[in-house]
């Protein structure tokens, strides 16, 4: 099981998603280009001393990470608002990575087209989206609770 994140554009989300990461023992791959320096203070004040405990590998750009999802092996699961199957109906794997879109636009049709499966977590009707790194949260959670790994970290 791993986290993959497209293009984020907020450190602050990031830092808390590698503190989950670091948490439940689940690898992070960032997409490139972020839209923020690396090293922003607010990554750092959102990871705490968290951040270096996770896991993470930064892929130069799309292509480059399609290459290790190949070598891999993996089952790459887009998580979107727009995609119509709950979280809760499907069925996840070992071996999946739980992609997030960026904060502001998602994932381009290009990325969406090359996952093997869409899943969404099911809202009250009339909202938006969760927070992303809240979304990971519950995404990872549910993932992990299916492949008997939660609490195994």
């Amino acid at each position: 099981m791993r986290i993959a994140l497209y293009q984020p554009e907020i450190a602050g989300n990031v830092g808390a998603i590698l503190r989950l990461a670091a948490c439940m023992g689940v690898p992070v791959e960032i997409i490139e280009p972020c839209g923020f320096v690396f090293d922003d203070k607010r990554l750092k004040r959102a990871a705490m001393d968290y951040g270096p405990l996770a896991a993470m590998t930064r892929h130069t750009d799309w292509p480059s990470f399609q290459a290790f999802v190949r070598d891999s092996g993996a089952r790459l699961v887009l998580m979107s608002s727009k995609a119509s199957h709950s979280i809760y109906r499907t069925a996840f794997q070992d071996n999946d990575i739980l992609l997030m879109g960026s904060e502001s636009a998602g994932v381009p049709d290009h990325v969406r087209d090359a996952c093997d499966l869409q899943t969404t977590i099911p809202m009250t009707p009339g909202v938006r989206s969760l927070n992303i790194s809240v979304a990971t949260g519950i995404a990872l959670g549910e993932a992990l609770r299916q492949t008997r790994r939660l609490g195994e970290a």
